[in-house]
């Protein structure tokens, strides 16, 4: 049996699989994180992490003769750019930043200005800087920087490393040259695995909490969005992952050499020799929730909700949303950026408000997949995966608004299935992870976009890009007023 685990933003999920691909059993725990001063700040405390992966593994172990026994590889992998410190212990120090955290927006001015590369305030480098400038006596005790999936890895192995999906991705991690150059302790930074690279062996102290083999090699799955890219088998040019969750993730495989454009982040594709194209919504799915939890008289679920949204026609009575609830990355990158509803009138109601926050995601879908388009990167189908993927409302949205078909895996956990192939070809059954991908990957339902629909997403898509562009300098001021 191979054992994958993948640690979300807002869940925890392990299944246990056979070589064939069969998934044997699937577990979920909720994970709680929580706002800070203010809505820059994003934050999780990593013992929730441990806590999660006791309750996964226990409720594996439930009604299998032999318990764990049988895992012959563990691969692990995780949510990020979320940064923590840990002690030399391995006790965390402070409450990790989250991916969505921005805080580090001075310090991100700072990295760019010292490295002569932008780096937005969710990524690696301006956390660490924060943690120095900031928090003093918690970066002078820390042994190590950590992120959720490296830090699991630490509690099955007792080893401690930081993951390297490909060559290339330092620029958006840390390398030495820029940790020298920005002041920071290199020994605080562990040393890379890549991959698919077997981290280590369940500890013998692991194995007695768990009831996991000692000795099961623990495999280096790296960041979610990078196994979604394999459990989808988005392996080949013009094909796009639709990460679909808390944010919205939209990668699309593509041959080097393309033009560039400022608003998208070009790293090597885990295939060689593709590239991967990627635009990161900062909380799409974070939006529908937030309506939810606040905008009714009493919470409600998210039947309710899609029920309540189905009411109102598409446009939504002409109402916009615009989904900046945590600032917004691709293709804007403004961690000052907020929400609103645009257009509202006596005739709106909660239906209509909440149509619009789910258009608001296809939309901002949109917005990225045009950029991609317009450097000659065009998607041709969107392989979309998440919990929210089974939801058949949300994926006719998404194909009317983006007019590309909107095709769902057939297995939608993108992540353990991607943990999969990684731990399958790290154990010699598969060549290299794209032949992995494309033995293991199926499809399921496919949505075709609504032409008819074409005119009026494309007239709302163009208000919506006004908007942003019409309220900067508003958020802007807003973000400056004093707490």
């Amino acid at each position: 049996m191979i054992l994958a685990i993948d640690i979300g933003t807002t869940s925890a999920k392990a299944a246990l699989f056979n070589p064939d691909g069969s998934c044997l059993a699937l577990e979920r725990r909720s994970i709680q994180g929580q706002t800070g001063a203010n809505p820059l700040e994003q934050e999780i405390d990593p013992r929730q992490w441990g806590w999660a992966l006791e309750g996964l593994l226990a409720a594996l172990t439930q009604g299998r003769t032999g318990g764990l026994r049988d895992v012959q590889c563990i691969a692990v992998s995780g949510n990020g750019p979320t940064l923590f410190p840990v002690d030399a212990k391995g006790y965390p120090l402070y409450n990790a930043l989250t991916w969505m955290d921005r805080r580090a927006f001075d310090e991100s001015k700072e990295v760019e200005a010292t490295l002569d590369r932008k780096l937005d305030p969710a990524y690696n480098l301006p956390k660490a800087l924060w943690f120095k400038k900031n928090k003093e006596a918690v970066y002078k005790e820390t042994r190590h920087f950590m992120s959720c999936p490296e830090y699991i890895c630490a509690l099955l192995s007792g080893r401690w490393v930081s993951f390297l999906p490909a060559p290339g991705y330092e620029k958006i991690i840390w390398d030495d040259k820029s940790l020298e150059l920005l002041g920071l302790d290199k020994d605080k930074f562990p040393p890379f695995v890549r991959l698919g690279e077997i981290v280590g062996g369940v500890s013998s102290r692991a194995a007695a909490a768990t009831g996991l083999p000692a000795g099961t090699p623990v495999v280096a799955g790296g960041p979610d969005f990078i196994v979604s890219l394999i459990g989808t088998a988005t392996t080949r040019p013009r094909r796009a992952c639709n990460r679909s969750g808390t944010s919205e993730g939209i990668n699309l495989c593509w041959e080097k050499g393309l033009r560039r454009h400022k608003g998208l982040l070009y790293m090597p594709h885990v295939v060689e020799p593709y590239e991967n194209i990627s635009g990161v919504i900062s909380s799409s799915g974070r939006a529908l929730s937030w309506y939810m939890e606040n905008l009714n008289p009493a919470p409600i679920d998210q039947g309710e909700f899609f029920g309540l949204a189905a009411k109102a026609a598409p446009g939504a009575d002409s109402l916009l949303f615009l989904p900046y609830l945590a600032g917004e990355r691709a293709p804007i990158w403004n961690p000052q950026a907020r929400a609103c509803f645009i257009g509202l009138s006596l005739r709106h109601g909660r239906a209509e408000m909440a149509r619009a926050v789910v258009e608001s995601i296809g939309f901002a879908m949109r917005d990225v997949m045009e950029v991609m388009a317009s450097t000659g990167a065009r998607v041709e189908e969107l392989r979309v995966t998440g919990q929210p993927s089974g939801n058949a409302m949300l994926n006719r949205i998404k194909a009317d608004i983006t007019q590309v078909p909107i095709k769902v895996p057939e297995f939608r956990e993108a992540e353990l299935l991607g943990d999969l192939c990684v731990a399958l070809t790290a154990l010699g059954q598969f060549p290299d992870l794209a032949a992995a991908a494309e033995n293991l990957v199926g499809l399921g339902e496919c949505y075709e976009p609504d032409v008819s629909k074409k005119i009026l997403y494309d007239e709302l898509f163009a208000l919506y890009r006004d908007s942003y562009r019409s309220l900067e300098a508003v958020f802007a001021g807003l973000s400056e007023l004093p707490r």
